[in-house]
């Protein structure tokens, strides 16, 4: 079969799958195989007959091929960050520190009006940054938040919406389980320029929601109540009792900037310091510990598994010349960069909609990024443009993953939240169009820190 015709079946194999509703990391493997066995000469076809041949001694050599790559896919020093970034994560979830937070949050933004909207943006943009999970902060913070917001008059549905679109921004201000996955299907780019480059776009995320939810608070003439009464004894204790939760975050990344560990042993430390903070807060116990090693297994063990299985279907695409023909097609319509990246921003916003953020980065990075580079584009401009992009997706139906949490912390309908949730989609999008075609929001900083030249 022609090379062409096995990149195009692999494909409609992959979202055939996706439809009728198979786990993702499956389809993923399943449709690879299939190419694999089909350029192995496991099966031959001919003539589009349904004349097959089977070659038992192709089908095994392909079984091994693929074995083979999954393992290549998660043998990487790198990878050994997630686990431990997740069960610190976890340990952190579990530690007390939402509500510490968003007191900090409080202090900090309580002063704008539509002040709890503000607040749980900015609460989520920290918790997001410490826990390294969108869910987890739109379900920490929500659960909080919620009976707050409800009480003060708030629109539950644009509570939940604003929960919702500000939960991401944790994914790209480090440390970002999903800058790890791009520095190793994209190659080796240096993961401690990835972390440091994601700072300007998460706090862009973050704050292109609170310009929404200011206006839209205007509008609804919420107030500022959220800071009322603090006196010096209370801004005092709220900054204490926050600051070493966001120590983390600084001990992490200053450690990896400074050349003082890498980014698996900086995950380490990320460990050992949420289990001794969390032990200082006495928030937890060891009722916790199976819940938290239980949940890590589960999510590494899901998150190794799509790299290797994302390792087979980059492969196989490789093998069959698919982001050579996707390049070839893409430029064909237009060789003007400015069309070409907002063409690529359309698609990965529509697969975004369907597919969640990790397997999506997996399988359109090694499709993407050598149209981007060939374009001039960096690989760590690219890296903060297709996770902010897909970051939006999260947010969106059918499949976002972050909407479903929030409307179920909230109780809000789905269908609601959507209505309310479309003015921050739209600046969003307007902020991933300055990502997109302004490099040095993306680029100044690790240039500053001398991460890239």
């Amino acid at each position: 079969m022609d090379d062409l015709y096995m990149g195009i079946l692999l494909l409609c194999l992959f979202f055939f799958m996706i439809a009728i509703s198979m786990p993702i990391a499956v389809a993923i493997a399943m449709s690879s195989l299939v190419i694999i066995y089909i350029a192995m000469g496991a099966f031959t076809f001919e003539d589009f007959s349904f004349e097959t041949f089977f070659d038992m001694q192709q089908f095994m050599v392909s079984n091994i091929t693929a074995t083979q790559k999954i393992f290549t896919g998660i043998d990487s020093f790198s990878l050994l960050a997630i686990p431990f970034f997740i069960l610190a994560g976890n340990i952190m979830n579990v530690g007390g520190i939402a509500g510490r937070l968003i007191n900090l949050a409080k202090l900090m933004v309580g002063w704008i009006p539509g002040s709890l909207l503000h607040v749980n943006i900015f609460a989520n943009m920290m918790f997001g940054a410490v826990s390294g999970s969108a869910v987890a902060a739109a379900a920490a913070v929500g659960k909080t938040l919620g009976p707050e917001l409800e009480k003060e008059g708030y629109d539950k549905n644009l509570s939940t919406a604003v929960n919702v679109a500000s939960c991401p921004a944790g994914l790209l201000i480090p440390p970002s389980n999903s800058l790890i996955v791009f520095s190793v299907v994209s190659g080796g780019t240096s993961v401690a320029a990835l972390f440091i480059a994601g700072y300007v776009p998460g706090i862009l995320m973050g704050l292109s929601c609170m310009i929404v939810a200011y206006f839209i608070a205007k509008k609804k003439g919420y107030t500022t109540s959220a800071n009322d009464g603090f006196t010096v004894k209370d801004v005092l204790r709220i900054i204490f009792e926050a600051l070493p939760s966001l120590g983390l975050i600084f001990v992490v990344i200053g450690g990896i900037i400074g050349g003082i560990f890498t980014a698996t042993e900086g995950a380490c430390i990320a460990v050992l310091y949420s289990f001794i903070l969390s032990l200082c807060y006495r928030s937890l116990n060891w009722s916790h510990f199976s819940k938290i090693c239980t949940e890590t297994t589960q999510i590494t063990g899901i998150m190794l598994f799509l790299i290797g299985a994302s390792t087979i279907m980059s492969w196989v695409m490789a093998y069959t010349g698919l982001p050579s023909m996707v390049s070839d097609w893409m430029l064909s319509i237009s060789e003007n960069p400015i069309i070409i990246f907002i063409l690529m921003n359309i698609i990965l916003l529509i697969i975004g909609m369907f597919m969640d953020l990790t397997p999506a980065v997996l399988i359109f990075t090694p499709i993407f990024m050598p149209i981007a580079e060939q374009l001039g584009m960096h690989p760590i401009h690219f890296a903060m443009m297709i996770i902010f992009n897909l970051c939006i997706g999260i947010a969106t139906p059918p499949v976002g993953t972050a909407l479903f949490v929030g409307c179920s912390v909230s109780g809000s309908k789905i269908e609601n939240v959507i209505r309310s949730i479309l003015p921050f989609c739209a600046v969003l999008i307007i902020t991933l169009l300055a990502i997109t075609f302004i490099p040095e929001i993306s680029l100044a900083l690790p240039r500053a820190f001398g991460l890239i030249m």
